[in-house]
């Protein structure tokens, strides 16, 4: 175990939410990683006839956003609302930004589909000339942009916003970004996490690549044969950990980012930039490969996408860490993943329970066989004091996090 190198601070995790096909709010998440539960179904989403499975999210065509932000309603920002409202997080801002200023917290969100929805239903009403309809707000609803302009007028912040769209590791990156702009000095806390919502083009997308599977993903298996691709929200409240953090308390201690320069929707193959990702994560942290207690892995269960993960992760931590990943719970959610699976390795943290992954049945054992992967099937009881969490996205831009118990990094100085 090494000193902290860093100046940027560790971080607290004061508050989260999350929605996906599990449910919404933190306690159905939880239910869920305990059962080792999925939320996927078979597609009937929108106009869809891919004979695929999704987690498509209930009750986001009904949640309606306030009146006067009326301009801002597409189905990812109906989903970000979904979110708000769950898990007391709204409530929360709002007592931060009553102590620090509303011009004092950053909003730092990922997606990458935004409300490509939106922009593929007006399409189909265009007029006899071709026109989009006039009631068809593109830098309210498509835009990437748009995320972030909703939660900063929803949550009445003032600060510093921003979103990044990198494709998987988009609402990863947050993190790290939040993390410098609180070591800059420029805000005091930050809303940081992810949405991304369903739509054809990232069904019809993905099916083109042939990555998409026709039944429920099972990552890691021997007969993986393509990911399922899922909705999400997950929104987490970053402030400074300060000198004594509490027992319980979740802190992000480490983010580490890279690109592979490779291919733009391959992995280098021999897991190169997630490699780098891993190891900066951990430097940062401080920690050693071996501190580390689980790994949630980005698991989307591709061939390629696991294969490569596997042997990176094999060769940084050998089989001695508890590993695996949660997307056949809740799907691929793209630009959401890193949120959302920075809050289940949370709720891993807090409950000591090292979640299953659903759909898995037989490991590969060319990727879990003897000395390479520790990959757990079934959820368990464990003393996880560190976890990490992986999203690499494409085009090679990957981000892992690093998150940890207040008594195991207290521990650690």
């Amino acid at each position: 175990m090494v000193s902290m190198p860093s100046c940027l601070p560790a971080l607290r995790l004061a508050r989260a939410t999350v929605t996906s096909c599990l449910g919404a709010g933190l306690a159905v998440h939880r239910e869920a990683l305990r059962s080792g539960r999925s939320g996927l179904s078979r597609c009937a989403f929108d106009l869809c006839e891919l004979d695929t499975w999704i987690g498509e999210v209930d009750g986001v065509d009904a949640t309606q956003l306030p009146g006067a932000l009326a301009e801002f309603d597409c189905r990812n920002n109906r989903l970000a609302e979904l979110a708000l409202r769950q898990d007391g997080f709204e409530q929360a801002v709002a007592q931060a930004v009553a102590r620090h200023g509303a011009g004092r917290v950053g909003l730092f969100v990922g997606t990458s589909t935004s409300g490509i929805l939106q922009t593929e239903q007006a399409y189909r009403r265009r007029d006899a000339q071709g026109a989009l309809p006039a009631d068809f707000h593109y830098a309210g609803t498509h835009s990437t942009a748009s995320l972030a302009a909703y939660l900063s007028r929803r949550l009445g912040l003032q600060g510093p916003a921003c979103v990044i769209s990198s494709a998987c590791s988009s609402s990863a990156k947050v993190f790290a970004t939040a993390q410098r702009m609180l070591a800059a000095g420029v805000v005091d806390c930050a809303v940081v996490g992810g949405v991304d919502s369903l739509c054809l083009t990232t069904l019809y997308g993905f099916h083109s690549l042939e990555l998409l599977s026709r039944a429920p993903c099972r990552p890691f298996d021997a007969a993986r044969d393509g990911l399922s691709l899922g909705e999400a929200a997950a929104l987490v409240l970053l402030e400074r950990a300060g000198e004594h953090p509490l027992p319980d308390d979740v802190l992000l201690l480490g983010a580490g980012e890279s690109s592979d320069a490779h291919h733009m929707s391959a992995p280098h193959p021999e897991g190169l930039g997630a490699r780098l990702a891993m190891q900066q994560a951990l430097l940062q942290a401080g920690l050693q490969p071996g501190d580390i207690d689980y790994i949630n892995l980005h698991g989307t269960a591709t061939p390629s996408n696991d294969a490569a993960e596997g042997r990176a992760v094999a060769e940084l931590f050998g089989a001695g860490v508890a590993c695996n990943s949660t997307k056949g719970a809740t799907g691929h959610t793209l630009g959401a993943a890193g949120g959302l699976e920075a809050v289940l390795c949370l709720l891993a943290l807090r409950d000591g329970l090292r979640p299953a992954s659903p759909g898995t049945r037989d490991v590969d054992p060319a990727l879990a066989g003897a000395g390479l992967l520790d990959y757990r099937v079934d959820s368990g009881h464990a003393s996880i004091g560190f976890a990490m969490s992986n999203s690499f996205g494409f085009g090679g831009t990957n981000c892992s996090l690093v998150l940890g118990r207040g008594d195991a990094w207290s521990s650690t100085r």
